[in-house]
């Protein structure tokens, strides 16, 4: 089995963990996320500790276990502490506003770009040129960083674009005469 899979998951003071079939639930004040659990993979609650364990010597099997694992982990520090990613507007005019459930975005087009957010994730911005998303699922925000940021990613000659905060942009040289 997987070094990660053989770490315990203590659930912090509030959070409940329930195990059904292939699929386990995690509760707490903040919501709660459902995870698939891989068929060869099992999950116990014990005394507020979740262990993963490996029901046959296979190799997908404990890769799959170590995957299970991280999730896991991920779902309950999602639903304790929250996962949130930061995006930044360069270039000269690109802005952008919440309004409800929709982020409006002028980013250079001769359209404004309208994006719906999904449920579980909430959209801040603190000022014209910053975007903060947040919510209890890693894999939900970071997707919608991914989708915003697919709208105009930087661009290698100015670094023009929506990038993450901590995102280096490697500027190119222009062309010499």
């Amino acid at each position: 089995m997987s070094r990660i899979a053989r770490q315990p998951i203590p659930l912090p003071k509030g959070v409940e963990a329930t195990v059904a079939g292939n699929a386990v639930t995690i509760k707490s004040a903040k919501g709660s996320l459902t995870i698939a659990v891989h068929p060869q993979v099992e999950v116990r609650n014990e005394n507020g500790v979740l262990h993963v364990a490996v029901q046959a010597a296979h190799p997908e099997a404990d890769a799959a276990a170590g995957t299970t694992r991280a999730l896991l982990n991920n779902a309950v520090r999602g639903v304790t502490q929250g996962f949130q990613k930061k995006l930044e507007l360069v270039g000269v005019g690109y802005r952008a506003q919440t309004q409800g459930k929709t982020l409006n975005l002028t980013l250079g087009f001769s359209h404004p770009v309208n994006y719906k957010v999904p449920d579980g994730i909430s959209i801040e911005t603190p000022s014209q040129t910053e975007i903060i998303i947040k919510g209890s699922d890693r894999q939900k925000v970071g997707q919608v960083a991914a989708d915003i940021r697919g709208f105009r990613p930087p661009e290698p000659y100015k670094g023009k674009g929506v990038r993450y905060s901590d995102e280096r942009v490697v500027i190119k040289e222009a062309k010499k005469k």
